[in-house]
């Protein structure tokens, strides 16, 4: 029975920005618990290599070639792989991006690219699957959040204002779509070891200062987070709408 509860075999998901990083650890992660995984990305060949890497392992999947900050593409594609693989039961909103600089120095183009994928993108994606969730009555999303939904830094805050917002929309999507048996929620990585912060852990200050300031005294594993993303995927978690999950070792939890 508690097998059950957190099986995915049969579902449908789809992960957002999944050729590498945390995206791809969750697709590997999600793909062992059982589901069908459709990979997303902008380049065609470095989403085939991700995939023959996951059905290597065993795992069904497919791909999905679209810009998550293109609507047009978004449409057009998501109807291709529905029509192919089924209804996508499950959507992980985790295409990201990120460009650091003084925000006196930030361009209005670089600040647009960053709210484009990190926030538009995931209303874009949500809004063109969750018509097909309302008519079944039943559908998950999850978005990708950030430690940066809640706490600042310098060099990002573009990045801090698109995971701030997606906190906000994680709640909003809940509270509109709720009604319709549809759970939306977030999960938060503190700092994991990523493409994304490689220039962080490769600056030995910010390496000594990061492991003392977090209680678990580590960097994250991307791995770590895969059983977040089973529990808020599975029908464990039919009553839990609007939650974001901080998977950040305790940063928050001390000053």
């Amino acid at each position: 029975m508690i097998q059950e509860l957190f099986s995915l075999v049969g579902k449908n998901i789809l992960i957002t920005g999944s050729s590498r990083g945390i995206g791809f650890a969750l697709a590997q992660g999600l793909g062992n618990a059982g589901a069908t995984i459709i990979l997303n990305g902008r380049n065609s060949t470095t989403l085939q290599a991700a995939s023959g890497r996951l059905r290597d392992v065993g795992i069904t999947v497919h791909e999905s070639v679209f810009d998550v900050s293109d609507e047009g593409s978004i449409d057009r594609e998501i109807e291709i792989i529905e029509s192919e693989v089924g209804p996508i039961d499950v959507l992980i909103n985790n295409a990201g991006i990120q460009i650091r600089g003084p925000l006196e120095k930030f361009s209005r183009e670089d600040w647009q690219k960053i709210i484009d994928v990190n926030l538009t993108g995931t209303f874009l994606t949500s809004k063109k699957l969750v018509s097909g969730m309302i008519e079944r009555q039943k559908g998950k999303i999850i978005n990708i959040c950030s430690i940066q939904s809640e706490l600042a830094r310098p060099t990002i805050a573009p990045y801090t204002a698109s995971k701030g917002g997606l906190k906000m929309l994680t709640r909003a999507m809940a509270t509109d779509w709720g009604k319709y048996n549809i759970q939306v929620n977030g999960i938060a990585p503190g700092y994991f070891k990523t493409e994304i912060t490689k220039p962080l852990y490769e600056d030995a200050k910010f390496d000594a200062w990061l492991c003392a300031r977090v209680p678990a005294y580590r960097w994250g594993d991307p791995q770590e987070l895969v059983g977040a993303a089973i529990f808020l995927s599975s029908k464990a978690s039919d009553y839990v709408n609007g939650h974001v999950l901080f998977v950040d070792g305790g940063l928050r939890a001390c000053v």
